[in-house]
């Protein structure tokens, strides 16, 4: 980063890998699943990790609102002004129940529409990813079983420039899509790679990918964090008019347009 780590971005580091903490407890043991209203799956992993991120987050910045994926399911939903928390505890619900460890915690701060910061762990495969924008992103292994050390072994990350031969594509293991693939027979594309959870906007951010597009319903709290690192480590979201993609949609629900990252 072009500056050091400050203390804010260090604990909600930390956060982050406490929930996943919760997350792996969970994972180690028979997992049950019901149904939400919108008939999507969800477990007790789910709820344990957003509780535990609640509490961090009202404890390390008590004014600033949060809008979290559980909460909001339940009505909980707090007005918000020109800064927010955005919080999916448990991004990739099915990767977390089909065991392939493609699901991650995400924490994203908003200011004025703009992800400026964004954490995504992956507890299960130890990968860390955070960034904060005009700063860096960087990455870091990180297992649960082990105690927390501190960020001192992060190692910055940044996009890398598409090959000429042509691009990796990433699309959602779960969620691919008539749209997805006509995008994708429209570009030249040298491997495309099936992904789970926000781990594809860090694919991009670490320079491993390329183009990560999405045509299928996302929400705030499933991309606001992946975004921020996307954002840090030099890359882009926008939306199919060529509009960045913003955040605070309450008109719409907090839910997404469709939208294309890229490096």
């Amino acid at each position: 980063m072009q500056n050091a780590i400050s203390a804010l971005d260090t604990e909600l580091v930390r956060l982050a890998y406490q929930a996943g903490q919760v997350i792996m407890e969970v994972y180690a043991s028979p997992i049950a699943v019901t149904t939400k209203a919108d008939k999507s799956p969800v477990t007790e992993a789910d709820q344990k990790a957003e509780d535990v991120i609640l509490a961090g987050l009202r404890k390390l910045a008590p004014q600033i609102p949060i809008l979290a994926e559980e909460s909001v399911a339940k009505g909980d939903v707090p007005e918000i002004g020109t800064s927010f928390f955005l919080v999916d505890p448990l991004d990739g619900t099915k990767e977390f129940i089909s065991r392939n460890g493609e699901f991650t915690v995400n924490i994203g701060l908003i200011e004025n529409g703009v992800p400026v910061f964004g954490v995504v762990y992956a507890p299960a495969i130890d990968e860390m990813y955070f960034g904060r924008v005009g700063h860096g992103a960087m990455f870091a292994t990180m297992k649960t079983s082990l105690p927390w050390t501190g960020l001192a072994h992060a190692t910055p990350i940044k996009t890398r420039v598409t090959p000429i031969e042509g691009a990796t594509v990433l699309a959602s293991r779960s969620h691919c899509d008539a749209e997805t693939e006509a995008f994708i027979a429209k570009t030249k594309v040298t491997q495309l790679v099936s992904a789970g959870s926000s781990l594809k906007f860090c694919r991009v951010a670490s320079g491993a990918a390329d183009l990560y597009p999405r045509f299928g319903r996302t929400m705030e709290w499933d991309t606001a964090a992946g975004h921020a690192v996307l954002l840090a480590a030099g890359g882009k979201v926008i939306t199919t008019d060529g509009k960045p993609l913003t955040y605070g949609k309450k008109s719409r629900g907090f839910d997404n347009p469709a939208f294309i990252a890229s490096a």
